[in-house]
């Protein structure tokens, strides 16, 4: 009756056949977790002011980068690397042999989108953090998958939660000394993909609850870095995997858990340099480009290859621009009027070698002399007759 508390689950890895193509629950759910992430950050994106187009180009990237790095991990922790993948290395990027290890794809994904957010001219720790919320949301998605594949599990268990998987591909069953026992209460473990899938939903919602509060780029990832290597060392003991010596020490710690404290120890100086050269973003300012030196307009077909421009040489041509007259022509002049024209009116061009002469000008511009003279013996009459 004990066996009743049990979680039994019976499906299926792979969906369905399409001739030699086999659908899988785990490659669905790496989709859906793309999918969903980036729905879910969106509005952080948004905020810091990376553009979608951006966003877009710097996730093919980082896809390419995980699935590599996560893949490549995995293959070289296994005990038949030399035997097996090195002497079949088609099996290496065989995905869907299953295998997937996160802390590869952490490895080669961080220095890919560092150097991808420096080419966008965008700030790479502003990137790095938009990361973080996108791995921790499409991982919860990742290990529904690896709950259905069987693929991470604990030890042997009596737990009213442990789960026996009953399904003859699953790789649980298919990894059984007897795979006849498939299905048997005996085989019982407890559900440790189930544990990471929990962990992981409660560092996504700390890490939603931090990324409304921290202004200085760089915090979030390393927030959510830490938070992984912890969940990690500590979940693993109840993972069924094998124990390994590192660098001489036989600690009882498994692969990943050695990972967690070399990842862990190397995370201390980077916070620190983080926490020293980055600097909060001012209220208002775009997190994305704050601090980073932007490529100024130039018309297309230019090289890509001139960074900057020294803005006091543009201001000063421009004002040259600006003051620059086109010059008259040298046998043209215009003709000037007293008054002033009227509105619409045109001056007319004349030629300057024309010749006028200065006894018409000085008519046309003075008084006549015997006229003033006459008009004044005028004025002495009037006034000796009053």
């Amino acid at each position: 009756m004990a066996s009743l508390a049990y979680i039994y689950i019976n499906i299926d890895p792979v969906i369905l056949n399409i001739g030699p193509i086999a659908l899988r629950w785990y490659g669905l759910m790496y989709v859906i977790g793309i999918v969903i992430a980036l729905w879910a950050i969106r509005w952080y994106t948004a905020r810091k002011g990376i553009k979608p187009d951006m966003v877009y180009r710097l996730l093919w990237w980082c896809v390419v980068a995980g699935l590599i790095g996560g893949r490549l991990y995995f293959v070289v922790q296994q005990p038949n690397f030399v035997s097996y993948y090195l002497a079949h290395p088609e099996h290496i990027l065989a995905t869907w042999e299953g295998g997937m290890a996160f802390f590869g794809a952490i490895f080669l994904v961080v220095p890919i989108l560092f150097w991808r957010a420096w080419a966008e001219r965008i700030n790479p720790l502003v990137a790095l953090d938009a990361g973080g919320l996108f791995a921790a949301t499409g991982q919860i998605f990742g290990r529904i998958g690896n709950i259905i594949n069987g693929d991470i599990v604990g030890y042997r268990s009596t737990l009213p939660w442990a789960t026996i998987y009953q399904n003859k591909h699953s790789f649980f069953c298919m990894n059984l000394p007897d795979p006849s026992q498939c299905g048997s209460v005996a085989t019982a473990v407890q559900p440790a993909a189930a544990y990471e899938l929990l962990s992981n939903i409660v560092l996504l919602i700390i890490l939603f609850a931090l990324a409304r509060r921290l202004r200085r780029p760089g915090m979030l990832i390393l927030a959510y870095l830490y938070g992984y290597v912890i969940t990690q060392f500590l979940l693993f003991f109840v993972r069924d995997n094998v124990i390994v010596s590192f660098l001489g020490l036989n600690w009882g710690l498994k692969q990943a858990q050695w990972t967690s404290l070399v990842v862990f120890i190397v995370l201390l100086p980077i916070t620190y340099l983080v926490y020293r050269y980055s600097k909060p973003v001012p209220e208002g300012a775009v997190a994305a480009t704050y601090g980073i030196r932007q490529k100024p307009g130039k018309p297309a077909g230019t090289s890509d290859t001139i960074d900057s421009v020294d803005t006091v040489e543009v201001s000063q041509s421009t004002a040259q621009e600006k003051v620059l007259v086109a010059p008259k022509a040298p046998e043209q002049v215009v003709q000037a009027d007293k008054a002033s024209p009227a509105e619409g009116d045109t001056l007319e061009p004349v030629e300057a070698n024309e010749d006028v002469e200065e006894d018409e000008d000085d008519a046309d511009t003075e008084p006549k002399l015997p006229a003033v003279k006459a008009k004044k013996r005028e004025q002495e009459t009037e006034e000796n007759g009053l």
